[in-house]
């Protein structure tokens, strides 16, 4: 079996934005943040980054100076997913344009289709695209679930090399690993269950919670595939309050307080999202002190 191409923690980057812009500062000082830490990727312009509500002209920009400003030193994975099969190829072409390492795809939400027709979305996109294609699954945002049988299908597309569940399902995780032949990257996308997605065989996370705390994030992961479960556990106990609070009001807005708290960029975030609640701040400070962070 090859090597993972995709693995160990890939940060699912937030748009710093301000006065309605993309502030293109911040994202410079976020990302050299990151690598720094140690992560081992970075996502631009997937759910985190508010993807869904930029427009083509900005999606394309994004990716771009993403590319552009981690000039190679680690994966660039850029969200390329719309429910439209013809605008996530032409995403999907722009981001092998500018130079990113691989693709995030996920299911087309709102329309939800067949499992034949997410068979065939998946596939045009791979068959239009010479670029290493991650599938992603997040039923509960999207409302459409990708069948295990399905990514088994689809895993057979040499363009097609893993998935981001982020379900939280650990059979699903135990399923693909004991059914899909060859090298697929199972990546997990749910940051309270990454430490039990390995165990399953899982190789890496797309994170939330590395925006606001890489260090620890990479700490858990490197404890974690070296065996010592002791360590990966603690790190898992102190970690897991933040990666809940960073989902108490609609996601990125947490992810954005917690960074304007560092002094890393502004809250603000693009409608239909607001701003976090005042009545769950106080839950997000807590959890941030629990971390570590601050």
């Amino acid at each position: 079996m090859t090597a993972p191409l995709f693995k160990g923690v890939i940060t699912a980057l937030i748009t710093p934005l301000r006065d309605g812009n993309v502030d293109e500062a911040a994202f410079a000082t976020l990302i050299e943040r990151q690598i720094a830490a140690g992560v081992d990727g970075v996502v631009p312009m997937g759910t985190t980054g508010e993807g869904a509500s930029m427009d083509l002209d900005e999606h394309k920009h994004v990716i771009d100076l993403c590319v552009r400003l981690v000039a190679g030193r680690v994966r660039v994975i850029a969200g390329t997913g719309s429910p439209y099969t013809k605008e996530a190829i032409d995403l999907a072409r722009h981001a092998k344009t500018v130079g990113a390492d691989g693709a995030l795809v996920v299911t087309p939400y709102y329309i939800r289709p067949s499992q034949a027709g997410l068979a065939a979305h998946f596939e045009a996109i791979a068959e239009a695209v010479q670029l290493p294609i991650l599938l992603y699954n997040v039923p509960g945002r999207t409302g459409i679930d990708l069948a295990n049988e399905t990514v088994a299908r689809l895993a057979k597309h040499p363009n097609i090399v893993g998935i981001k569940d982020a379900t939280g399902d650990m059979s699903r995780v135990s399923w693909m690993h004991a059914n899909i032949d060859g090298q697929f990257d199972l990546i997990s996308g749910d940051d309270p269950s990454y430490l039990g997605y390995l165990a399953y065989g899982g190789v890496g996370l797309i994170s939330v919670a590395s925006n606001v705390a890489p260090e620890a994030m990479v700490a858990l992961h490197k404890a974690a595939v070296s065996g010592d479960a002791a360590k990966a556990r603690d790190w898992q106990d102190r970690l897991i309050g933040l990666h809940k609070a960073l989902f108490l009001d609609n996601s990125p807005s947490p992810t954005k307080y917690a960074l304007a708290k560092l002094g890393l960029c502004t809250e603000e975030v693009r409608l239909p999202l607001s701003l976090t609640a005042d009545a769950v701040k106080p839950a997000i400070d807590r959890a941030m002190a629990d971390a570590g962070v601050g």
